[in-house]
């Protein structure tokens, strides 16, 4: 086997389809958009929700309850995932390293799942009373971030 003797497998290669360039190419005149109609004309656009005038579906189903945009959303991490980490200060950029989070900024929440078997020193922005009781049991701190 040498340079000379390769070529791509069959079918990967695929010229593009040139349309309207004459009768003989078989996507000539009309160049596959059909005779009439609104898409058939350079030009045409449509909207993302349009369903070609019937009543478009986020408009058919029934719109119930209420969203509040300022609700806080928490990243919950139960104590038995914190045994991972293997500092005994526990703060988000550990979290972020140990592969518990995302991003540094994002808000925490520590669930009470488990149970630490050694102290550790651990910053949130919340803790649930479960978790708070379990960390002090094991000798250990729950400091809240962002609380004077």
């Amino acid at each position: 086997m040498n340079l000379s003797n390769l070529h791509p497998a069959k079918m990967s290669r695929k010229e593009r389809k040139r349309v309207g360039r004459g009768p003989g190419s078989g996507r000539g005149k009309t160049a596959g958009r059909g005779t009439k109609g609104q898409k058939s004309i350079s030009g045409y656009s449509r909207k993302r929700s349009f369903e070609g005038g019937q009543m478009p579906l986020s408009r058919r189903v029934p719109k119930r309850g209420f969203t509040n945009i300022f609700k806080k959303e928490y990243n919950e991490i139960n104590l038995d995932r914190l045994e991972r980490v293997k500092k005994d200060k526990i703060k988000p950029k550990d979290l972020v390293e140990a592969g518990l989070l995302k991003r540094e900024s994002q808000v925490i929440k520590i669930l009470g799942r488990g149970e630490l078997k050694s102290a550790k020193e651990i910053h949130a922005h919340k803790f649930t009373q479960s978790a708070q009781e379990k960390i002090k049991k094991a000798g250990g701190k729950a400091i809240l971030i962002g609380s004077k």
